[in-house]
């Protein structure tokens, strides 16, 4: 009797309840579920185990065994990567055959693929933040030294965070890793998926039935703008002279308010002898400077612009700790633990009884700006209690995608 080699990684389920003697294609009933998600060249298919779905893609030997090494090795340098839960090896089958092995991944929760987005052969209001979204993608996972061969739209799912969307990368059959990436390289990159990008969007036009003129063909030249004035804001150096030290300070701002964290600082004279050079290294694992400082206080893992956020929102209580208790201000670490019992473990235990299928931590973020909403309405503060009742009254409206993220320096 066939029987599979099963190699799963410690906290996922064992899988073995799934039929692997048969190819995906066969596979009925059972566990499996229809989720959002893109075109695949190879066939896959969603289980749910629980809260957690996952994603089986089959595939030759080779194939998935390369895919979960790229995966496993950018889960320790980026967030922005799907997670490998586990491979399957169907060791009767022919290792060049279609069905020979199978890649699980975990499925990114209250995620949806760039279809869903789509309106009238492009991406409506959502396209700015599409671009914004798919170009930082591409820039960190080049930081980290990851050439991708073919990005996509279909091999990317986005998630909201906050008024911004998050996009994740769950497709690496292709990509390789280096040490660094040369420009050539990037650039390389750059055009597959300017490429993949204006075919995605023809197809987008075709299955709406809009003439090919209008569809959106310019979205990946769009998204290369974005990526090279990011690079260029990580890359380029700042000059200064002995009384200008504030422009490392507000480059530095900069770079956190996009999300990043800098690891290294170094200092060099100027080419001409004329000042003082600045260059920065951005941390490895790229946009994460606001959810990393979250979950360094408080050990709540958000999205970076949920984070910011949370964050304000950490500040505002500590704030009003200082104001009830009449006392020293509170510090950073034991007003994250108060706030995350008193304030947040509360509201999200009532928003998962309340909104089941809503991701929880985003409508935190939405109440959180209702509350902002009801407090400048009325000059005055707001409790938690008597903004969700009325968050609840009003519909439970989402953030306006329009909002600016909240200005948040934490200590």
């Amino acid at each position: 009797m066939a029987q599979p080699i099963v190699t799963i990684r410690a906290g996922h389920p064992d899988f073995l309840d799934l039929d692997w003697r048969l190819p995906l294609e066969s596979w009925s009933g059972g566990r499996l579920v229809e989720v959002p998600t893109g075109i695949h060249r190879h066939v896959v298919r969603f289980a749910a185990y629980g809260e957690r779905i996952y994603a089986i893609k089959e595939l030759p030997l080779h194939l998935a065994r390369r895919e979960r090494d790229i995966l496993r090795e950018l889960e320790d340098k980026t967030r922005s990567s799907s997670n490998v839960a586990g491979i399957v090896e169907r060791g009767w089958v022919d290792p060049s055959e279609e069905w020979a092995a199978a890649l699980i991944t975990e499925y990114v929760r209250y995620a949806f693929s760039y279809r869903e987005l789509v309106e009238a052969g492009g991406f409506g209001d959502n396209r700015g933040r599409m671009l914004d979204a798919f170009a930082g993608l591409l820039v960190e996972l080049h930081l980290v030294g990851c050439f991708w061969g073919d990005c996509s739209l279909s091999n990317v799912l986005y998630r909201w965070d906050a008024n911004s969307i998050q996009a994740i990368m769950i497709d690496a059959e292709t990509a390789e890793m280096h040490d660094r990436l040369s420009d050539g390289q990037r650039l390389h990159d750059l055009e597959i998926m300017r490429e993949n990008v204006a075919g995605g969007m023809a197809d987008v036009a075709a299955a709406q039935g809009i003439p090919l003129e209008r569809a959106d063909l310019t979205l990946g030249d769009d998204i290369i703008t974005r990526y090279r004035a990011l690079w260029r804001e990580l890359s380029e150096p700042v000059r200064f002279g002995p009384r200008e030290r504030y422009r490392v300070t507000e480059k530095v701002t900069r770079l956190h308010d996009l999300g990043f964290h800098i690891t290294d600082l170094q200092f060099r004279p100027a080419p001409d002898g004329e000042g003082t050079e600045a260059r920065f290294r951005a941390a490895v694992g790229g946009r994460s400077y606001h959810s990393g400082r979250l979950w360094e206080l408080a050990r709540v893992d958000a999205s970076e612009h949920q984070a910011r956020w949370f964050l304000r929102d950490l500040r505002y209580f500590q704030a009003s700790l200082a104001e009830r208790e009449e006392g020293e201000p509170t510090g950073a670490a034991l007003a994250a633990i108060r706030w995350r019992v008193e304030f947040l473990g509360p509201l999200l235990s009532r928003l998962r009884a309340d909104f089941p299928d809503r991701d929880p931590l985003q409508g935190y973020t939405d109440f959180l700006h209702h509350r902002y909403l009801l407090a400048v309405e009325q000059d005055r503060d707001v409790g938690n209690e008597e903004a969700y009742e009325h968050w609840l009254a009003a519909g439970s409206p989402g953030l306006d995608r329009d909002t600016e993220d909240p200005e948040v320096e934490p200590e």
